[in-house]
């Protein structure tokens, strides 16, 4: 009987690590932060995005009770947010995978890990509330999302990132459960939080790295030459993810780095797709999307030029 069941657990291990390989041609984008982006269900039903990012647990880490912020979708602290459960086995029958974001502006949170203590102590807190299912008390209900994104951008929160990977790797592979672990860092490299680099969450075994080529000096300004150029030096450093061009949705999605649907297909698709690990597109966000029918005019050419 145990034989039986190592030979089972490899063989999930094996297939789910290959399906990791698969969103090539893929479209992602973060829901959550404006309440009039239409319910999680909905926005899945378009088809217009294949993985979608519940954006954000703003404050975790140093012993802190950790919190969910969906921007007036929902209120965790009265039990609002377990709605959820059913818009997010719609989307994941649907096969779209649903991912929870950690971080974001460090204006709008509070968040870090102090030590790896504390960060197995987030993991384990992660995999019963959001990830296993296995608490009743979790702001989202019995869910069982399919992945964490770290999404960190405060200066000086981006120690022990690693173990909390590790952990959560760990409890995935204790229950037989494919688990996606996903970055987002700003486009120049390394980024400061994430890296790549000695003990960084990127060098510690990332599935899908979303870099944002918005609010910083590689974005597009006119020329697609520099961020190609770091487009490069991120795909070529990162071989063994999947790698996705991060975008604003629309010109109010950010301070600079909007491309234009016409120039994004004609110009700089065909150029980043050269990449063996090349994803797809990443949009911020889903409510500035629906506002400029971003996804609806790029998704046929991403897809394309996957194939």
């Amino acid at each position: 009987m145990e034989a039986r069941f190592s030979t089972w657990a490899l063989v999930m291990l094996l297939f789910a690590a290959g399906a990791k390989r698969g969103f090539a041609g893929s479209l992602a984008s973060y829901w959550g932060q404006n309440e009039n982006e239409g319910s999680l269900a909905d926005v899945c039903a378009s088809g217009n995005y294949d993985i979608l990012m519940l954006a954000f647990l703003n404050v975790f880490g140093n012993g802190q009770t950790p919190s969910l912020n969906l921007a007036g979708h929902c209120n965790t602290s009265s039990g609002g947010c377990q709605v959820l459960v059913s818009d997010v086995q719609s989307c994941q029958s649907n096969g779209k995978r649903v991912i929870l974001s950690l971080g974001g502006s460090p204006d709008s949170g509070n968040y870090g890990l102090s030590s790896s203590q504390d960060a197995q102590n987030v993991a384990q807190y992660l995999w019963d509330n959001f990830l296993g299912g296995s608490s009743s008390s979790s702001p989202l209900g019995a869910v069982q999302l399919d992945g964490i994104d770290l999404d960190i951008e405060k200066k000086d929160g981006s120690q022990y990132y690693p173990d909390l990977i590790t952990t959560l790797r760990s409890l995935a592979k204790n229950y037989g459960k494919s688990l996606y672990i996903t970055a987002a860092p700003q486009c120049p490299f390394p980024d400061k939080n994430l890296g790549p680099g000695d003990g960084t969450a990127l060098s510690a075994g990332v599935d899908i790295v979303f870099v944002q080529f918005y609010n910083n000096a590689c974005g597009y300004q006119g020329t697609s030459d520099q961020l190609v150029a770091a487009w490069n030096q991120w795909t070529r450093s990162l071989s063994s993810s999947q790698v996705f061009l991060g975008l604003p949705a629309s010109p109010n999605a950010a301070d600079s780095g909007y491309v234009d649907p016409t120039t994004l297909i004609n110009d700089i698709l065909p150029q980043i797709n050269k990449a063996s690990n090349y994803g797809g597109v990443m949009l911020w966000n889903v409510f500035q999307d629906e506002q400029n029918n971003y996804s609806a005019q790029i998704k046929a050419s991403v897809e394309m030029l996957a194939s």
